[in-house]
């Protein structure tokens, strides 16, 4: 699909929010993949065998039950399995199609969409999503002596919010125009849930999945990034590798007669799939994907959103790809 260009304004104002450098953000673009050739990777992590890993126990248990090998095991149990299997996971619309490489039939795409009519679709229930949930995220009044913030040219604020990030390597932060804060919140809440492409050298792309949670209490928008491969493997207990939190200050500090700014602090976690660099480019697509759609800008990412929401079949990891690529 075709994208209109980002208006002039807004891309001056997503450039002074966003936590990747244009110069970053086009060295990123270099190691895209040929987007026509490529489907996906679900990761590049060295595949976690789990037979292999309980192979003793296994056979210990094969034994047990009078069986002669795992294989039997397996065979003796496949009911049992795939009965577990259907009860613990969790199904996005159109997502289970993605991974498998192929499109839904008609009928399954027909009653993804019923479905979500009726209900909306389901959240990542990781412990970090359910303590949202209740209120749990920290406000900004205990991160900032807000009245003295309050006081601040937006300037000296965002000297003062980067340095408080700046000891820690895996540290994401900016400071995002309320205008801008709003297109992304309005989307978010339109779109909760979604998927970028992260580039690979000579292997195409790795998708992950994010998911926007907001929290009444804190005033805060959190939004989670996960290995697309780890959410379909772990299911709810899958673990976020990036997090990034919008503090509004509605009173203060976002009030367009004041300093009219939303803080954005965030951070990677390692060992999760995902590096920094990935981290910034992954907040820098969400910004793009989020922004332009809650400006009423782009119409061709609207669609893309719009599909993966309702779990439409015609939603294509190239035409993804293609917008993704696009950034910059």
């Amino acid at each position: 699909m075709v994208a209109m260009r980002l208006a002039s304004t807004l891309g001056r104002r997503l450039q002074r929010a966003t936590v990747l450098s244009p110069g970053t953000a086009q060295q990123q673009q270099r190691r895209w993949a040929q987007v026509h050739d490529v489907r996906f990777l679900a990761t590049t992590q060295a595949p976690r065998n789990i037979a292999e890993k309980y192979r003793e126990k296994l056979d210990q248990k094969a034994r047990a039950e009078g069986l002669r090998s795992v294989d039997e095991l397996k065979t003796a149990y496949a009911d049992r399995i795939q009965h577990l299997k259907k009860k613990d996971s969790t199904t996005i619309p159109g997502l289970d199609a993605l991974l498998a490489d192929e499109e839904p039939s008609s009928s399954q795409a027909q009653t993804q969409q019923t479905s979500n009519q009726t209900k909306s679709q389901p959240p990542i229930s990781s412990p970090s999503a359910r303590s949202t949930s209740q209120g749990a995220v920290k406000p900004l009044s205990e991160i900032l002596d807000l009245p003295k913030a309050r006081e601040l040219p937006v300037k000296e604020l965002s000297a003062i919010w980067r340095l408080r990030h700046a000891a820690s390597e895996n540290s994401l932060c900016a400071v995002v125009p309320t205008a801008t804060y709003a297109a992304l919140e309005r989307t978010g809440r339109a779109h909760p849930t979604f998927v970028l492409p992260v580039p690979r050298d000579g292997q195409g792309a790795e998708i992950h999945y994010l998911q926007w949670v907001f929290d009444a209490v804190s005033g805060t928008g959190t939004v989670l990034f996960t290995q697309l491969a780890e959410y379909k493997a772990r299911g709810e207990w899958a673990q976020p590798h990036t997090s990034i939190t919008h503090y509004a200050d509605a009173a203060g500090l976002s009030h367009e007669g004041n300093q009219g700014v939303v803080l954005m602090a965030g951070s990677l976690v390692e060992g999760r799939g995902a590096s920094i660099e990935d981290a910034r480019w992954l907040v820098m697509l969400m910004q793009r994907f989020y922004g332009e759609e809650g400006l009423g800008g782009d119409a061709a990412k609207r669609q893309l959103l719009m599909e993966f929401s309702k779990g439409d079949g015609n939603f294509s990891v190239e035409k993804l790809l293609e917008e993704s690529e696009k950034l910059g």
